[in-house]
């Protein structure tokens, strides 16, 4: 079985009832529902649930809520065996407010999270090294904003190794301008990320809020990764892929869209299932969009598992064995 390593951070969602303000707590106030939730941790979910073999790489505490995770993750099928513990740390707590087209906001509070220390612990070198074990390293522009510059140089410089040995490397860009210090530090590490990438996964609204005024084809030419999905504003993948170019479509909505929380990172999850299933890029997208047009008509970033779609079977693809 193929098998991918997702690295990043799960925290602690807070996300506010439907129902409106409780009595006496103002406009902003009410009952907030507790979960748990993270781009990379959404996507290998997912993954999880398209019956690819996955393994989360972070960092949490040693409190009741890290515990509480494990525990989720390992019923979804995730794999913990990478994930590290820290005495006294604990997760990051995120808060999010949904309007009612459905579009999200986010608040965090993770400037102290145990995930960031993934990079610089006595352990990170095995954990590292690791990586040559999979056939896919997945991560987003997210998990590189919560490392320092040399956290994120030792990350890379793993990748690269592992490449070497024929595992891909797959970038989501899902930029966050809260975290980073700058613009410009952004922009340097994603031209980093996408001279190492073997597949990018990106978007017209990410790339626009690090090169405003830039058209699509501007914003593609500067990604050099042989593959790339680049998602417009509307439901559409412009695809470029050794041999060729394509779009590919959504299919016309027919419920409501109720919380877009997730949408891209189920796609990743479903593309990435469907290319090491041995579908072609035309393929995967299109299972990407399935599985994001699903999610976004459910609340939260994870929907039950009766409502994911079946899975379709694509011409068996090589795996490479998985260290135990």
């Amino acid at each position: 079985m193929a098998s991918v390593a997702c690295i990043g951070e799960c925290m602690v969602e807070l996300r506010q009832a439907q129902g409106g303000a409780s009595a006496g707590q103002g406009q902003g106030g009410g009952l907030y529902s507790r979960s748990f939730g993270g781009d990379t941790l959404n996507t290998a979910i997912y993954l999880a649930r398209l019956e690819v073999k996955v393994d989360y790489f972070t960092v949490l505490g040693d409190d009741a809520l890290s515990d509480e995770m494990i525990a989720a993750w390992i019923a979804e099928g995730v794999g913990t065996r990478r994930v590290l513990r820290l005495p006294g740390k604990l997760p990051g707590l995120y808060m999010i407010q949904t309007d009612a087209k459905g579009e999200r906001q986010f608040f965090h509070w993770r400037d102290n999270s145990a995930a960031r220390q993934l990079m610089s612990l006595p352990e990170t070198d095995e954990l590292l090294n690791s990586l040559m074990s999979y056939d896919v390293v997945y991560l987003s522009a997210i998990t590189l904003s919560i490392y320092d510059a040399p956290g994120r140089d030792r990350l890379f410089a793993a990748i690269r190794r592992a490449r070497l040995l024929g595992t891909r490397f797959v970038f989501d860009t899902n930029f966050r301008a809260r975290g980073w210090p700058d613009r410009d530090v952004a922009r340097e590490v994603f031209a980093t990320a996408f001279t190492a990438a073997d597949i990018v996964l990106t978007s017209a609204e990410d790339l626009l809020a690090l090169h405003p005024g830039e058209s699509n084809e501007q914003l593609m030419a500067r990604i050099a990764s042989p593959e790339l999905v680049f998602r417009l504003t509307e439901p559409v993948s412009l695809l470029r892929f050794p041999g060729g170019t394509s779009e590919v479509r959504a299919e016309p909505m027919t419920k409501p869209v109720v919380d877009t929380t997730a949408a891209g990172d189920s796609f990743a999850a479903a593309y990435i299932a469907a290319r090491l299933a041995g579908a072609d890029p035309v393929e995967a997208a299109q299972a990407g969009h399935r599985l994001a047009s699903l999610v976004i008509c459910y609340p939260g970033a994870i929907i039950p598992g009766y409502a994911m779609p079946p899975k379709k079977r694509h011409r068996p693809a090589a795996s490479r064995q998985a260290t135990k």
